[in-house]
């Protein structure tokens, strides 16, 4: 499949006759503007036809499926995957700042303003043990993922001319579905029940 733009930028339908976009190319009437997927961008005016294209999302915490399609075909099939390692960073730079504050140093004042805990408005510095987050502020590591869906998202939407968008977001009930009569405290009462793990 190849992704095809207008001369104004904006997406168009997208095209499988390899020899017509070969023949255009080698004719100057369009140019590659991407490789990966491969896109041109038509240099001349056209009718700017489209067809409603759906865009489907498959909203998950290490995989993000996305498929567009139109009522008969699938114009483009993702699977992007997303980082893990963040936690891991973030903890690796905690201990770096730690050891660079124990490090025998010139007097480096503390610095609280560049913290999410002690923005204005909220509570002193001597005080950030006992304070909430700033409001609006997510963990790293989600906040990753929720801009991994968004960049995602838009990237499809530079190369085709989506109408709509449907993302999944159902969790399953993993009991339910062994058992579709299961209520109120049968959830409790599960395989493991009365089971313990020995220590020491």
């Amino acid at each position: 499949m190849v992704y095809v733009l207008d001369i104004d930028g904006k997406p168009l339908m997208p095209t499988e006759r390899h020899g017509k976009v070969r023949r255009l190319l080698k004719e100057r009437k369009a140019k590659v503007v991407k490789k990966t997927p491969f896109t041109i961008q038509l240099l001349y005016d056209s009718t700017r036809y489209t067809q409603p294209v759906t865009l489907g999302v498959d909203a998950g915490s290490k995989h993000i499926g996305l498929s567009a399609s139109t009522e008969t075909k699938e114009l483009l099939a993702w699977d992007v995957q997303c980082r893990t390692d963040i936690p891991e960073l973030i903890s690796t730079r905690r201990e770096a700042r730690r050891a660079r504050r124990n490090r025998k140093t010139r007097y480096r004042a503390p610095r609280f303003k560049n913290r999410d805990r002690s923005q204005p408005n909220q509570v002193q510095p001597e005080q950030k043990d006992t304070q909430s987050k700033q409001k609006g502020w997510l963990a790293p590591s989600v906040e990753h993922k929720i801009d991994t869906h968004l960049n995602r998202i838009a990237a499809v939407q530079k190369i085709l001319p989506v109408t709509k968008i449907v993302v999944e977001t159902a969790s399953f009930d993993t009991q339910k579905l062994k058992n579709p009569d299961i209520s109120g405290i049968e959830y409790q009462q599960g395989e493991q029940t009365g089971f313990s793990m020995p220590f020491g």
